[in-house]
Formats: structure tokens, sequence, C-alpha cells
């Protein structure tokens, strides 16, 4: 397993105090647990993937989840089997959407 971190900053905080589950973690595919947190206005993301060596699509991957949420005080853990990055990118906008709409 690689453990991959990552931290942004410069964020929006949208105001979700509950955390959310969506994925399952099985052959190629990844569930995203978000859920508020206090981290001075930035988003950090935790990454826990079987695929070993995909340090720069992941870094890639994150980078434009964060240009288009511009997430504060949110925490992501991601628990990967080797999912796609387009799936990546699916479940965590999914997340996010999920998250937004248990606000309303």
């Amino acid at each position: 397993m690689e453990n991959l971190h990552y931290r942004f900053e410069g964020g929006h905080s949208r105001g979700s105090r509950q955390g959310l589950l969506v994925g399952v973690v099985s052959s190629g595919n990844l569930e995203v647990l978000i859920e508020a947190a206090s981290l001075n206005g930035a988003c950090e993301i935790a990454v826990q993937t079987a695929a070993r060596g995909f340090g720069t699509i992941w870094q890639a991957v994150m980078q434009d989840f964060h240009a288009r949420w511009q997430l504060a005080d949110i925490r992501i853990s991601i628990n990967d089997m080797g999912a796609t990055p387009a799936v990546v990118s699916l479940r965590m906008d999914q997340a996010v959407e999920s998250m937004l709409g248990a606000q309303a």
C-alpha cells in the first residue's frame, strides 16, 4: 500500500458538519470519506492506494479536484484498490455533491 497526502490552501468553507462515505472498496474501485475538520481554511486529502508509483497522477487529479471545488476545513480520506483517474474524480465529486445536498 502507498500513502499519499495533499493539502490545499485558499478554499471556501461550505459549513458542513456531516461526514459522508461514498463508493465501495473492491477490485478496481475506491471509497471516499469526506468530513468537516478545523484545518485553518485548508483542505486535506489522504490517499491509501494499492497501486504504487502513481503519485504524479494522483497529484494531478487532486489539483484538478481542488481547482473545481476549492474546499476549506474539509478532510477527505480515500481508500483505493486501483480505480482509474476518471473514477477517482467521479467519486470525489459525488462525495462533495452529497455533502452539499445534505445541507439543503
